[in-house]
């Protein structure tokens, strides 16, 4: 969550108390002393909101709130006054204040208002943060989300696949997203605007077939789950393989292909020919480290779809959806997003721990949650340990343990 608080009032005294309440809160004071002095911290990518008092020398807080507007409109600003005056309250709510203040104000209410503006903040960030991911960089960028090293390793075979007009085959476990990594590798082949004919191998007959091959002409055409394929059709498949089609074909499989050789339910021929090139998916328990990153996006998507109010991810939430085996991967970790944006309860049943042991899944949240901690403060090692109620020479040891660097998170 963000932490700061932007505080401007032109009285010291005022102003130091205001500071105090708020670091007993847990949250960090920037204290300025007229507009001046705070507009120079206002960006719109403030870690925090802002705290201004309205009767100030020169440009007062209705300025300051027209200012902040201007250069982010998401940014919250909550006003204080000592007047009590109604009509001054109603121009502000007007102005875009999201809320407005007595002074002298309670401790509790004070914390109370700015923990549901900074709350409103982090959201917002991270929103933003996500949408700007989303539109820039490449195919494998944009489509194939991911932070760990399997997901670089992954995004990097889809580029290379992508040069060549070779097959390629895509393995992975079921709900792993074969026709996405088939998408990604299209749109890097060329023209994006060309025909990607995607279609179940399973009941596919050989007139189908010769239809998707015509559809898909000077384009791709992917056949999902390609071991499904009947025998006659995989002879089809083949043929069209050893003529030009004028398609590039890509097939995922969750099967192990070499073995449905071995046991005479696939061509061989046809195998070797459509292994030119192979990707594998890494399942989501090879890499935990992903599972918040793509979580946050699927929650995103289906707040957007529904025009829902994005609700506001926990570290604990995180930690439990990590400690999972996920054998849906992203299909199931989909499922469980859309039902937490339409507010149902995240189920965390009992599955089976294979592989890893306690230690090393617990290590493994514990990483994650202290790059998110860091991603979320922009690389700030302070703020990221106060997020975490963590003594900073504990922070900066787990840093060490686990080959973290704050710099390299600061934006």
């Amino acid at each position: 969550m963000t932490t700061k608080v932007l505080l401007v009032d032109d009285d010291a005294m005022v102003r130091e108390a205001l500071a105090q309440t708020i670091e007993l809160g847990g949250r960090i004071p920037v204290p300025a002393a007229s507009y001046i002095e705070a507009k120079d911290h206002i960006t719109p990518d403030f870690p925090g909101v802002v705290l201004s008092d309205i009767r100030m020398p020169g440009k007062d807080g209705f300025a300051l709130l027209e200012y902040a507007r201007k250069v982010d409109a998401d940014l919250p600003v909550i006003l204080l006054t000592g007047e009590g005056d109604i009509p001054m309250a109603v121009r502000g709510m007007k102005g875009g204040a999201y809320a407005f203040l007595e002074k002298p104000c309670e401790p509790g209410d004070l914390m109370a208002v700015l923990e549901r503006a900074l709350r409103q903040r982090s959201v917002g960030l991270e929103n933003r943060r996500q949408l700007v991911q989303s539109t820039r960089g490449d195919a494998a960028a944009r489509l194939l989300h991911g932070r760990s090293a399997r997901a670089d390793a992954l995004r990097d075979q889809v580029r290379v696949a992508a040069r060549s007009q070779a097959e390629v085959l895509i393995c992975g476990e079921p709900g792993s997203g074969t026709s996405k990594v088939a998408d990604a590798i299209h749109q890097l082949s060329g023209d994006a605007t060309r025909a990607f004919v995607k279609l179940a191998a399973a009941g596919l007959d050989r007139a189908a077939l010769a239809e998707g091959f015509a559809a898909a002409r000077g384009g791709t055409l992917f056949l999902d789950e390609v071991a499904a394929l009947a025998p006659g059709v995989q002879f089809s498949l083949l043929e069209y393989l050893d003529r030009p089609a004028g398609a590039r074909v890509l097939a995922g499989t969750y099967k192990a292909l070499d073995q449905e050789v071995e046991a005479g339910r696939f061509n061989a021929d046809l195998f070797y020919r459509l292994d030119i090139i192979r990707i594998t998916i890494p399942a989501l328990r090879q890499r935990p480290e992903d599972i918040p990153v793509l979580f946050r996006h699927y929650v995103a998507l289906a707040c957007e779809q529904a025009g829902l109010a994005r609700p506001e991810i926990t570290p604990d939430l995180t930690a439990s959806l990590m400690a999972r085996d996920w054998p849906g991967n992203a299909r199931s970790l989909m499922n469980t997003a859309m039902r937490f944006a339409m507010g149902l309860e995240v189920e965390n049943p009992q599955q089976a721990q294979t592989g890893l042991g306690l230690s090393e899944r617990l290590a493994q949240v514990e990483r994650s949650l202290l790059v998110e901690a860091l991603e979320k403060n922009h690389g700030s090692a302070s703020q990221a340990a106060r997020a975490l109620k963590l003594p900073r020479k504990t922070f900066y040891d787990k840093l060490a343990r686990y080959d973290l660097r704050a710099d390299t998170f600061r934006r």
